[in-house]
C-alpha cells in the first residue's frame, strides 16, 4: 500500500525477535546491547555539527498532526544547533505527487522523505535525487546494517536513507483467546496452524483479515513469501527478475491457501474478510466480544487497538513474530516500510541535515516520544518509552540482512499500489478462491507483464 500504509507508519508498533521472550510487541531500531545514552549520543552529534547560521533549508515529509509536531521538535533542534532555519511542509499521502510537481515546476525542497523505494530509484536514475555525500556514507556504514543500507542505494550510489520504520512482520493476539483456547504464540507456521485448528474447535474464530484493503493481503503474501524464499529471492521478485509464474511465487501461494482455503478460520469466511477494512480488522479482535483471536499486520496496528477498543498493549493485546516454515526458510526475517531521507541537491547544507537524520542523536529526540522506531543499531532501547516498542526495536535490529521493503512498494505503482487493480486485486480474488494457484500466478504475472520495472 503506497497511500493509506505509509501514513500509519507513526503508530506505536510492536514487535520481538525469535532469540527474545515472545512478550509485547512494536517496530522499531535499536542497539541491542549497550551504547550511548540518548543524552550522550545527542551531545555527540552536536559537537560535529558546522556553523550553518543565515542559511535556510526545506524540507517535504508525509507527517500532519502528532507526527509533525515530533518531526518539527527533531528540526527546532538541528536549527538550534546550527543557526541553520528549516521549514518544513507536509504532503499528507500525496509526498510523492508533490515533490514531483515541485520538481517540475524548478522549485524542489532540499530535503524530501518519501516512503516510495520504487519512487526514489525512478528520480535517482532521472537525476533528481543526488547521492548523498561520503560522510553519510560512513554514517550509514557505521550505524545500520547491510540490509538497510542496500535499500536506499542506486546504481551502488546511496541515495537515501531509512529515517522512520516500521515492522509490518507483527502479528497481534488477544491473549483471553488464546489463554481460553490454551495456546501459546506460535513460532512456525506449522504451529500457527495447529493454532488456528485448537482455536476454531474452541467455538472462537482464529483470524481477522481486512480483506477490502488489498495491501493487508499484499503484506501477507510477502512475509510468506520472504521467510520462504530468502532475500535474494525476494528482491528478483520485487523487481520482476523471476515471473510470478515462479516455483517460488506458487509455493508461497500455496501456504497462504492453507489458511485462505478454510473457512473456520477466517472471520466472516471469505465474504466477509473482503468487506473488511485494515482498521476494522484489528478493532474486531480485540473487541468485546472479540470476532477472532489475532490479526496481521505492521507495528502500527497498536494504535488503532489503543485508539478503539479499551484493550491494553502488553497485556490484553500483545504479538508475535510472523511465523515462518517450520524447516527449510528463516524465521528471522522482517518485512518494512518507512520513510527515507533523500537530497534533491548538494548543497553542504543539506547534505548536513540528512547526517543528523541519520545520526542516534536526532534518532533519540522522537524516540524518546513514542510511535518512532528507527533501523539506526546505535540508538539504545533506553531511548524508547516502553517494554514493547523496545522489543519491536530489537526484532530490527536482530533480522540482520533478512530485512527488505514491501514488495508491492519496491513495484511501479500500477502493479503494486492501485486500489482495484494489479497486484492488490489479484489478491483479492485469490481471498475468493485459494484453490487455484496456478491461476492466479498467471494473472499476477500477466499484471505484471503490462508495466515497466527499473
Amino acid at each position: 500500500m503506497t497511500v493509506q500504509r505509509k501514513s500509519m507508519i507513526g503508530g506505536i508498533a510492536v514487535a520481538t525477535a525469535a532469540a527474545l521472550a515472545l512478550a509485547a510487541c512494536s517496530s522499531s531500531a535499536a542497539k541491542p546491547t549497550g551504547g550511548a545514552s540518548g543524552s550522550a549520543g545527542a551531545t555527540a552529534g552536536a559537537a560535529g555539527l558546522p556553523s550553518l547560521r543565515g542559511q535556510h533549508l526545506t524540507v517535504l515529509a508525509e507527517w500532519t498532526g502528532a507526527e509533525q509536531t515530533d518531526f518539527q521538535a527533531v528540526l527546532n533542534k538541528f536549527d538550534a544547533l546550527t543557526g541553520a532555519s528549516v521549514s518544513y511542509q507536509s504532503g499528507g499521502s500525496n509526498t510523492g505527487t508533490v515533490l514531483q510537481t515541485k520538481i517540475a515546476g524548478g522549485s524542489p525542497p532540499d530535503v524530501a522523505l518519501l516512503p516510495e523505494p520504487g519512487l526514489i530509484n525512478t528520480l535517482a536514475q532521472e537525476g533528481d535525487l543526488k547521492p548523498l555525500s561520503p560522510a553519510i556514507q560512513q554514517e550509514v556504514a557505521a550505524d545500520y546494517g547491510s540490509g538497510w543500507e542496500s535499500m536506499g542505494t542506486v546504481n551502488g550510489k546511496l541515495y537515501s536513507v531509512v529515517y522512520k520504520a516500521s515492522n509490518k512482520t507483527t502479528f497481534w493476539y488477544n491473549t483471553a483467546e488464546f489463554g481460553q483456547a490454551g495456546i501459546a504464540p506460535p513460532t512456525n507456521w506449522t504451529q500457527f496452524l495447529a493454532d488456528c485448528q485448537t482455536l476454531s474447535d474452541s467455538g472462537i474464530t482464529p483470524v481477522s483479515i481486512g480483506g477490502s484493503d488489498g495491501w493487508t493481503l499484499a503484506d501477507w503474501f510477502q512475509n510468506i513469501y520472504l521467510s520462504e524464499a530468502g532475500p535474494a529471492m525476494y528482491d528478483k521478485l520485487a523487481h520482476h527478475r523471476i515471473p510470478w509464474t515462479d516455483p517460488s511465487v506458487i509455493k508461497a501461494l500455496t501456504t497462504f491457501g492453507q489458511l485462505l482455503g478454510n473457512p473456520k478460520f477466517v472471520a466472516g469466511g471469505d465474504t466477509g474478510a473482503l468487506q473488511t477494512s485494515f482498521n476494522n480488522s484489528v478493532t474486531q479482535t480485540f473487541t468485546n466480544p472479540p470476532k477472532a483471536a489475532m490479526v496481521f499486520e505492521g507495528d502500527f496496528s497498536a494504535t488503532q487497538i489503543t485508539s478503539t477498543t479499551t484493550a491494553k498493549i502488553g497485556s490484553d493485546a500483545k504479538f508475535f513474530p510472523f511465523p515462518g516454515p517450520a524447516s527449510g526458510g528463516s524465521s528471522n526475517f522482517v518485512q518494512v516500510a518507512g520513510d527515507m531521507a533523500t537530497a534533491l541537491n548538494s548543497n553542504a547544507a543539506t547534505m548536513e541535515l540528512i547526517q543528523y537524520l541519520a545520526s542516534p542523536a536526532a534518532d533519540a529526540i522522537w524516540a524518546h516520544e513514542g510511535g518512532y522506531l528507527t533501523p539506526n543499531k546505535l540508538v539504545p532501547l533506553s531511548d524508547y518509552p516502553d517494554a514493547t516498542t523496545q522489543q519491536e526495536a530489537q526484532m530490527l535490529i536482530s533480522a540482520g540482512t533478512d530485512v527488505d521493503f514491501s514488495l508491492d512498494d519496491l513495484s511501479p505503482a500500477a502493479f503494486g499500489g492501485t486500489v482495484g487493480a494489479g497486484y492488490w486485486k489479484d489478491m483479492q480474488d485469490f481471498l475468493k478462491d485459494p484453490s487455484n494457484v496456478q491461476a492466479t500466478a498467471r494473472q499476477l504475472e500477466a499484471d505484471a507483464a503490462k508495466v515497466t520495472w527499473s
